[in-house]
């Protein structure tokens, strides 16, 4: 057995040579895990924490494409509402009946690139009048995610993803989770930039306050060593809170005053997005508000590869989820039922017409590392504070209006943590291995240029490299391509799946020796602490 990495000598005086710290399939040093809740009142709080970090998300889909269909700004909280209804929903559904995982279930970017072919269509834009024009797309949209819904919850449900999870090894997922989390940058500093006055007091004041480095100096001079730790403690989880109100008191501030116009610095005014103005006092959601669907293939098609990509980001995700919340890793039978269950999430999100699918968040798995705590009950927690704040619209308004850029300070630290959780599988493989180098180095170099190149040949042209004249083929390159989590993890899945494949010094290399207990539900007889289901729900929904 490996050493704990220390120096030191043993009782005949020799000194011990440097020792690799030792391979855990389990996280260390989390303080409530994924069965132990917290107390009550702790709870409450960090699910709160949790439902504002959600909030970044929830806030951003709808602003990019409501008024892009013509919507107004009740229109935009409609939406906004209805998203953090069903998000709630979902995340309550899923905590119960999918992984069990302690994931917070919300909008996939990965669905932009299709509602945008929608929103451009030339039907809908020779339509004069935008309350009409925002009802047709919204319907179309609805349609498309009907579908995708469907497919994603065959390939859940039926196992077909199971059987896909199944392949990966402590290779193949170092890329995948890594740039589940890298790959959402743009929302980081190149969101930050568009208010630099809120996003970078955000980002330093909640690495200050995370890391106790105010606490640190009164913690080396103190006496009281015990109380100092555990005020570092109490710094470390509610660190989001407090930065939050800190910064966004800041802005307020400093909006009321007048030193942020409404012509220079939108992003960073509390009163910019119309939110509180546009959103009714109750709202309670309801099915096909907007109107009845109506389908066309080409876009449903593009919104049913969506899916897929979501599915993927969802997998690192939930693999996040479990290493923070100190579980085993996920079996791929569970993965394959949580994907399940995001279709299901879908079929919901577009019964109710909130313009994306489901995925499971990556800012809030990356919270779980923040705050030590990843039970499933301050998730749950979380999703009543999502339907509650959905159905009281001004209340729910009021926090939706936090600036972005603050949140995108958040994002830089929370998708940094789970894309460090990729990273860590590479204790399982073998790094001395010029197959493994050459696995890692071509899908990391490819799951970041391929994907750039997407991404700003979009933006300069407003289509993506791949012009053909079926529109929807064209979408559903770009949603393939623009995905580095997908791209990256496809590269390094094929790679390992083809280079040596089989021999029992690639097994070796990239850690399938390790991983073959995992690979079955029930030959780890801890999977059951974790991700079985509450009574005779098993058999509705067994682990295959």
């Amino acid at each position: 057995m490996p050493g704990d990495g220390n120096n030191g000598s043993n009782s005949n005086g020799d000194v011990h040579e440097p020792q690799p710290h030792p391979v855990l399939d389990q996280l260390p040093g989390i303080q409530y895990c994924i069965n132990s809740p917290p107390p009550w009142l702790e709870a409450v709080i960090l699910g709160f924490q949790h439902y504002i970090l959600a909030l970044g998300s929830i806030v951003l889909i709808p602003s990019i494409l409501v008024p892009a269909m013509g919507g107004s700004d009740e229109d935009k909280a409609k939406v906004i509402q209805t998203q953090l209804f069903i998000s709630g929903v979902n995340t309550l559904l899923h905590s119960l009946f999918g992984t069990r995982l302690p994931s917070v279930i919300g909008g996939s970017y990965a669905f932009l690139i299709p509602a945008t072919s929608i929103i451009h269509a030339r039907k809908y834009s020779q339509i004069h009048d935008p309350e009409q024009r925002f009802v047709q797309t919204m319907r179309e949209i609805q349609g498309a995610l009907i579908v995708a819904s469907c497919f994603q919850m065959i390939i859940g449900f039926t196992g077909l993803w199971r059987n896909l999870a199944r392949l990966f090894t402590p290779l193949s997922m170092v890329p995948l989770v890594t740039f589940t989390g890298l790959g959402l940058y743009h929302l980081g500093f190149p969101l930050i930039a568009t208010c630099l006055e809120v996003g970078i007091p955000q980002l330093v004041l909640l690495i200050i306050i995370s890391q106790g480095l105010i606490l640190e100096g009164l913690l080396r001079c103190s006496f009281y060593q015990d109380f100092m730790t555990s005020k570092r403690r109490l710094c470390n989880r509610y660190a989001l809170l407090s930065s939050i109100a800190i910064v966004w008191t800041y802005a307020g501030i400093l909006t009321w005053s007048g030193a942020f116009t409404k012509s220079k610095h939108v992003s960073c005014r509390t009163d910019s997005s119309g939110l509180i103005g546009g959103a009714p006092w109750l709202y309670v959601p309801f099915p096909f508000q907007w109107g009845p669907p109506t389908f066309r293939a080409g876009e449903t098609f593009a919104a049913m590869v969506a899916s897929f990509v979501a599915s993927f980001e969802s997998t690192g995700s939930f693999i996040s989820a479990a290493r923070y919340g100190s579980a085993t890793p996920v079996p791929p039978s569970v993965i394959s039922r949580g994907v399940g269950w995001l279709g299901i999430g879908t079929l919901l999100h577009a019964l109710f017409g909130s313009i994306t699918g489901s995925t499971a968040t990556v800012e809030n798995a990356g919270l779980l590392a923040l705050t030590k705590a990843g039970s499933r009950r301050v998730v749950q927690i979380s999703s009543l504070f999502m339907i509650l704040f959905s159905v009281l619209g001004k209340f729910g308004a009021v926090f939706a209006s936090i600036p972005l850029p603050i949140m995108a300070g958040s994002y830089c630290i929370f998708f940094g943590y789970v894309s460090s959780v990729g990273l860590g599988f590479l204790q399982f493989c073998n790094l001395n291995s010029f197959r493994t180098k050459f696995v890692l180095g071509l899908s990391f170099f490819i799951g970041l240029s391929l994907p750039q190149y997407f991404r700003e040949h979009r933006l300069n042209s407003g289509t993506g490299p791949v012009q053909t004249p079926a529109v929807w083929f064209n979408d559903i390159m770009s949603v393939v391509f623009t995905s580095h989590a997908a791209v990256a993890a496809v590269i390094a899945l094929v790679l390992d799946c083809t280079l040596d494949y089989g021999t029992d010094e690639t097994r070796q290399d990239n850690g399938s020796y390790w991983w073959e207990k995992f690979v079955v539900y029930g030959k780890d007889i801890r999977s059951d602490e974790f991700y079985k289901l509450p009574g005779r729900l098993n058999r509705c929904f067994p682990s295959f």
